[in-house]
C-alpha cells in the first residue's frame, strides 16, 4: 500500500508542475518542436528569460524535461513519458 502512496504523490507532482499556464505551455511547446532553448521559449511566451528559467528550473526539478548544453546554449526536451501522452490527450 505503501508504494502505491507514493506512486499517487510523484503522479500528482507532476500534475501539479503542469497545473501552471506558463509551464503547460513550455512543455507543450517541446512536445511540438521536441526541443528547444530557453531563448526560442521566450519568443513564444511573453514572459522574461528569468520567469522562464524559474520554470524550467521546475520543471527539471520534476524530472519533465532535461537540459543538455550544446555549445553555449541549452537545449531543454521532455524526458518523461506519462507527460508526453497528458499533453497529447490535452491538446488533441
Amino acid at each position: 500500500m505503501y508504494q502505491d502512496q507514493a506512486i499517487i504523490e510523484k503522479k500528482a507532482d507532476i500534475l501539479k508542475a503542469l497545473s501552471n499556464p506558463i509551464r503547460l505551455c513550455i512543455v507543450r511547446g517541446l512536445l511540438e518542436s521536441k526541443s528547444c532553448t530557453v531563448s526560442h521559449m521566450q519568443s513564444c511566451i511573453n514572459s522574461s528569460q528569468s520567469t522562464l528559467s524559474q520554470h524550467v528550473g521546475k520543471l527539471k526539478a520534476y524530472g519533465i524535461i532535461k537540459g543538455e548544453r550544446v555549445g553555449k546554449e541549452i537545449i531543454y526536451s521532455i524526458i518523461n513519458d506519462d507527460v508526453k501522452k497528458i499533453i497529447t490527450i490535452l491538446f488533441n
